[in-house]
């Protein structure tokens, strides 16, 4: 299944402050989703040195982390990434499941858009050509997303309203 994030919006990533979560477990899969995240970022006009890279052990540890760093007023967006691949056990239910609720969870309780780029697949190929980064690299999208939620959520620019001078008598108590 394949599917397009383009947004009418011009997407903007300057002086905006962000963090990438990566999990370490399957690492070659988890850089290239990096990597792609890093590339949108720049591609969008961001400051390396306002994008943070972080590393947890997996997937199941990326809720916690990206609740601190969304409830920490520092970022104004989390992009979680990892991977996880289907094998013969549960295993990948319980992981999975818990690290979109989890995330989910993380952005619902501090109103900071926290960015699901977890790659959830059934083989290790279609790990891998989604985390390519010529082809349907999910990282890219998930820093895309992120950037296209933080200026949905921007509170709007201040309006000045002109007062209007009021009537210089006040009228009498009826």
């Amino acid at each position: 299944m394949t599917g397009s994030l383009a947004t009418p919006q011009q997407l903007d990533a300057t002086r905006r402050r962000v963090v990438i979560i990566a999990a370490r477990f399957n690492a070659v899969l988890v850089d290239q989703l990096v990597d792609g995240a890093q590339r949108a970022w720049v591609a969008h006009g961001g400051d390396p040195s306002r994008l943070l890279v972080e590393r947890v052990p997996g997937a199941f540890e990326l809720p916690l982390a990206a609740k601190m760093f969304a409830a920490s007023g520092a970022v104004e967006a989390v992009v979680a990434l990892g991977c996880v691949i289907r094998g013969d056990t549960p295993h990948f239910d319980y992981v999975a499941g818990e690290c979109a609720r989890g995330l989910m969870e993380a952005g619902l309780a501090t109103g900071v858009p926290v960015i699901f780029g977890v790659l959830t697949t059934e083989t290790q190929a279609q790990a891998e050509e989604r985390a390519d980064v010529t082809r349907m690299n999910k990282g890219r999208e998930s820093m895309e997303a992120a950037l296209e939620m933080i200026q949905l959520l921007a509170p709007p620019p201040r309006v000045s309203l002109k007062r209007t001078p009021r009537a210089s008598g006040r009228k009498g108590k009826r």
